[in-house]
């Protein structure tokens, strides 16, 4: 058994939202469960280790037998660790097919929500272009009632987060491939809260606001025109312009989005006014 040497689970932040540092504040059992996990990426925990029991790895962490409990069980049910009866908890070994998953961290850190925003960009132009391709009637209008429903609820006084997400699934649905609606279903339980906070800053900009609206218009007009590459074009330039606005509402440092991205929005928008 391979025990590890003790390191108390650093508390949670003291400010859940500090600027440029942590958008949420970690549970200790998230913590904890990123820590055991490390242990088994780097083969401190080999399959067909037993862990230590819950007292060992709440001495050793300096946590509380719940929260050795709660992280246990995030792993447990990520088939990375198997309860046997009467024995206890084992490394589980590898299996050929894992289902997709990110590092609990990610929902918690900001550097990561960008790199989130730089997934999701790769994969909106080519969602978009095959929409402009494969959209039928229907499903045209689906997308604009879908960019109406933001609207509506934008002026209601709401964020329009849950709103501008469907508008996004309305266009993996028509794009005729259906595994690109569960990828962005996956994506968006690390992209809302930081959409929230954007949101909040554009309502306080009228401009920001304007954009996005033009932006998710352009879309449309694209997908509608049948016109593939535009499509693609604009759905990308939406997707960094959208890292951009995380930055400029202090959500991230500015040294978190490279200076490429910046070069690259700045010149898409110089080909659209040209």
């Amino acid at each position: 058994m391979i025990m590890s040497v003790p390191h108390p689970v650093d508390p949670a932040p003291a400010e859940p939202e500090a600027r440029g540092d942590r958008l949420t504040s970690d549970r200790l059992s998230d913590r904890l469960a990123a820590r055991l996990m490390a242990q088994l990426h780097v083969g401190e925990l080999a399959p067909g280790d037993r862990l230590p029991t819950e007292q060992q790895l709440a001495e050793t962490h300096g946590v509380s037998r719940t929260v050795v409990r709660e992280a246990v069980h995030q792993l447990r049910s990520r088939g990375l660790l198997v309860s046997r009866q009467g024995s206890g908890v084992y490394v589980a070994a590898p299996v050929a097919n894992r289902p997709l998953e990110f590092d609990p961290q990610v929902l918690g850190s900001l550097a990561a929500v960008v790199q989130i925003v730089e997934v999701r960009r790769a994969l909106e132009g080519e969602i978009a272009a095959l929409a402009a391709e494969r959209a039928t009637r229907a499903q045209v209008a689906a997308i604009r009632r879908a960019l109406h429903a933001i609207e509506r609820a934008v002026a209601a006084g709401g964020d329009g987060v849950d709103e501008d997400l469907a508008f996004h699934r309305a266009i993996a649905e028509a794009s005729g491939n259906p595994q690109f609606g569960v990828l962005l279903g996956f994506l968006e339980q690390y992209l809302r809260e930081a959409m929230r906070v954007t949101r909040a800053n554009e309502a306080r900009h009228r401009s920001f606001s304007e954009a996005v609206r033009q932006e998710h218009q352009a879309i449309v007009d694209a997908i509608a025109a049948r016109d593939a590459p535009a499509a693609r074009r604009v759905a990308t330039h939406h997707m960094a312009l959208a890292a951009t606005r995380l930055e400029i509402a202090g959500i991230v440092r500015p040294a978190a989005i490279p200076v490429r991205r910046a070069a690259r929005a700045a010149g898409a928008g110089k080909e659209r006014q040209e």
